[in-house]
C-alpha cells in the first residue's frame, strides 16, 4: 500500500494519533455514514440550486467520486476547485476525501496569475471552477504541466453537472485513508511575497466539529449557515463538516448582501454561522433587515481580534445578546481561543483558548513568559483536560521545508502574531509580526503587494501598511518611491496591480514619495509613514 511521503513534501508527521472525541467518523470520506443510518430523510446540503437529504447527498458524493476516478484521479492527487458558496463545491470536496485525494480551495476574488500559482504550487491534476474561471485560467493553463482536467460546473455535455448525471451511485474501489494523513491546502497569502499552502490532516479537520458536538454546542436544531467562501478551508470545516457530524444541514448563501443573509437564515432557521466584523456591521445598520428575521441566530462566531467596543455594544443593543469573538488562523485550523458573549468588551481581547489547545507566549528562545509580559502567540495540544493530545497542528507548508521547521520548531505552532495572557488567562493580540494588515476579514501580507509595485518599471521600491477603517477594519495603502508622471499615476498602478492580485489586496491610497526612510539596517520604516494617510 502506498504511503504518504511527508519529508518529500515538506510536511512532518503528527505525533499524536489520538481519535476524534465523540462516536463520528474518523476521516471525512466516511463523514455522512452515520446520519445515513439515523437520519437519511433529514435535510443535509441546502444552496441556490439545490436541496440534499443526506441519502441524496450521499448519491451525489458517490457519483463525484466516480467521475474524478474515471478522469484518473488517484490517492493524494490534489483537486482544486474554484467555486462560488452551492452544493457543489461541498460534494466536491467530500468526494476528493473518499478517493483519499488533497483538496485544494482557490479563492475567487484572486487574480488569475495568483490563481495559477496555487495550481501549479500544489501540483493539481483536476480544476473544477465555473465559466468565468475557466475562461481566465485558460492563457495560463500551457504551463501548468500536472493540470490535465479542467471542469466547468456550468458548462455543456462535457461539464460537471452532466458528468455527475451520467455516472452511477456505486462506489469507487475502497480505499484506507489514514485519519492523519493530508486532506486539505490551504493557501495563505505569503509573507515572503508568495502564497505557502498549509496542510492539514482529516484529524485536524474534524476535531474542531467533534469537540463542538461532545460540548452540545451544535446539534440538530443548529442548521450552519455560511456565507464567506467555501474555498476558505476553515469554512469548510466550520459549516458542512460541523453541520454533517452534528447531524443538521448546512445552508450555503450566496451572497454578502445583509437582506440576502437575513432572508436566508429566516427561510432557513439558520441557527450559528462564523463571519466578520464587516458583514455583521452591515447587519445591524442596513435598514432593510428585520431584528425578527435573525431571531434564530445564536451566537455568531466573529472572526479576528481587536473589534471596538462600539461594535460590540451595538450589536447588544440591536440583538439584546453579546457578540463572541474568535481567535484563530488558516494554520490552526480555525478557532484557538474565544470570548464570552457575557464578557465586558475590550479592545483586542481574544478570550480563552479552546479546551482542545495550549496556548503559550513565549520569547525569542521559545521559553514561556509570565502573563503580562508580551510574546509570540504558540499553539500545541492541551496537556491535559478531556481533550489533551488529541489536538494536532498542521502537518506543515507544502514543499516547505525550512518554512514547515521554523512554523513547528519544538512541536507547537508558531502564529507570528504578539500577544500576552492577563493574570485572568485571557488571551489579548498586541500586533503582528508579519504586519497583516486584515481588510473586511481577508488576509493581506503587505510583502505580497510590495512585491507586485516593486516589479514595476517605474519604481525604485514600496511600503506597504494597513490603516484603520471604521467598517473594514484596515485598508491598504501604499507608498511607493519614485515619481509620479503621466507614464505612471495612482489609477495606472492600481490597474497594473489589479492585473496581479485580487481586488481587495490593491491599495486604495497611493502616495510617491523620492525616498523611503530606512533605519541602519536599510528596512523602512513603516510608522514614519502613516502620517500621509490619517
Amino acid at each position: 500500500m502506498a504511503m504518504f511521503d511527508y519529508a518529500g513534501h515538506g510536511l512532518i508527521a503528527s505525533r499524536s494519533r489520538r481519535p476524534l472525541p465523540g462516536a463520528g467518523s474518523q476521516t471525512i470520506g466516511l463523514l455522512l455514514d452515520r446520519q445515513l443510518q439515523e437520519k437519511a430523510s433529514h435535510s443535509a446540503l441546502v444552496g441556490r440550486s439545490a436541496r440534499y437529504t443526506y441519502a441524496e447527498l450521499d448519491g451525489q458524493v458517490r457519483r463525484a467520486a466516480r467521475v474524478f476516478h474515471e478522469l484518473g484521479v488517484r490517492k493524494y492527487d490534489r483537486i482544486a476547485a474554484c467555486l462560488p458558496n452551492d452544493v457543489d463545491i461541498v460534494i466536491a470536496f467530500l468526494a476528493a476525501a473518499r478517493l483519499g485525494a488533497i483538496w485544494v480551495g482557490v479563492n475567487r476574488p484572486l487574480a488569475a496569475l495568483e490563481k495559477a500559482f496555487i495550481l501549479q504550487d500544489s501540483g493539481a491534476c483536476l480544476y473544477l471552477t465555473d465559466g468565468q474561471g475557466q475562461q481566465e485560467i485558460a492563457p495560463q493553463q500551457q504551463r501548468l504541466s500536472d493540470l490535465r482536467h479542467v471542469l466547468c460546473v456550468n458548462n455543456d455535455d462535457l461539464g460537471w453537472r452532466a458528468r455527475l448525471n451520467a455516472v452511477r451511485e456505486d462506489a469507487v474501489p475502497a480505499l484506507s485513508v489514514d485519519p492523519f494523513e493530508p486532506a486539505a491546502i490551504a493557501y495563505t497569502s505569503g509573507t515572503t511575497g508568495q502564497p505557502k499552502g498549509a496542510v492539514h490532516s482529516h484529524h485536524n479537520l474534524l476535531l474542531p466539529g467533534a469537540i463542538q458536538v461532545c460540548e452540545s454546542h451544535s446539534g440538530a436544531d443548529c442548521p450552519q449557515g455560511v456565507m464567506l467562501p467555501l474555498t476558505i478551508l476553515n469554512l469548510m470545516v466550520l459549516a458542512p463538516l460541523t453541520a454533517f457530524q452534528a447531524g443538521t444541514y448546512c445552508v450555503c448563501m450566496d451572497s454578502l448582501k445583509p437582506a440576502d443573509i437575513a432572508r436566508w437564515v429566516r427561510d432557513e432557521r439558520v441557527g450559528h454561522f462564523a463571519s466578520v466584523p464587516t458583514v455583521i456591521q452591515d447587519l445591524l445598520t442596513a435598514p432593510e433587515v428585520d431584528p425578527g428575521d435573525l431571531a434564530t441566530l445564536g451566537q455568531p462566531d466573529i472572526g479576528g481580534a481587536g473589534i471596538p467596543e462600539s461594535f460590540q455594544h451595538l450589536y447588544r443593543e440591536r440583538f439584546g445578546r453579546g457578540i463572541t469573538v474568535a481567535y484563530g488562523m488558516t494554520e490552526a485550523p480555525t478557532i484557538i481561543a474565544k470570548t464570552s458573549p457575557d464578557e465586558v468588551p475590550q479592545d483586542e481581547l481574544c478570550g480563552r483558548p479552546v479546551e482542545q489547545v495550549e496556548v503559550l507566549i513565549v520569547n525569542a528562545v521559545d521559553e514561556a513568559v509570565a502573563a503580562g509580559e508580551i510574546g509570540e502567540i504558540c499553539v500545541r495540544s492541551a496537556p491535559g483536560g478531556r481533550y489533551a493530545g488529541v489536538y494536532t497542528t498542521m502537518l506543515g507548508y507544502w514543499n516547505r521545508a525550512e518554512a514547515t521547521a521554523e512554523a513547528l520548531a519544538n512541536g507547537m505552532y508558531h502564529t507570528g502574531d504578539v500577544g500576552l495572557f492577563d493574570e485572568q488567562g485571557r488571551l489579548f493580540i498586541r500586533g503582528r509580526q508579519n504586519d497583516l494588515i486584515i481588510r473586511g476579514g481577508a488576509n493581506v501580507y503587505p510583502a505580497e503587494v510590495e512585491r507586485v509595485l516593486a516589479g514595476h518599471p517605474a519604481l525604485a521600491d514600496a511600503a506597504v501598511l494597513g490603516v484603520p477603517d471604521e467598517r473594514l477594519g484596515q485598508r491598504v495603502v501604499a507608498v511607493v518611491e519614485g515619481a509620479e508622471s503621466d507614464s505612471v499615476s495612482v489609477a495606472k498602478l492600481q490597474d497594473y496591480c489589479r492585473a496581479y492580485l485580487a481586488r481587495y489586496k490593491v491599495p486604495e491610497a497611493i502616495v510617491f514619495v523620492d525616498g523611503l526612510p530606512r533605519n541602519a539596517m536599510n528596512k523602512v520604516i513603516k510608522p514614519e509613514l502613516l502620517h500621509l494617510f490619517l
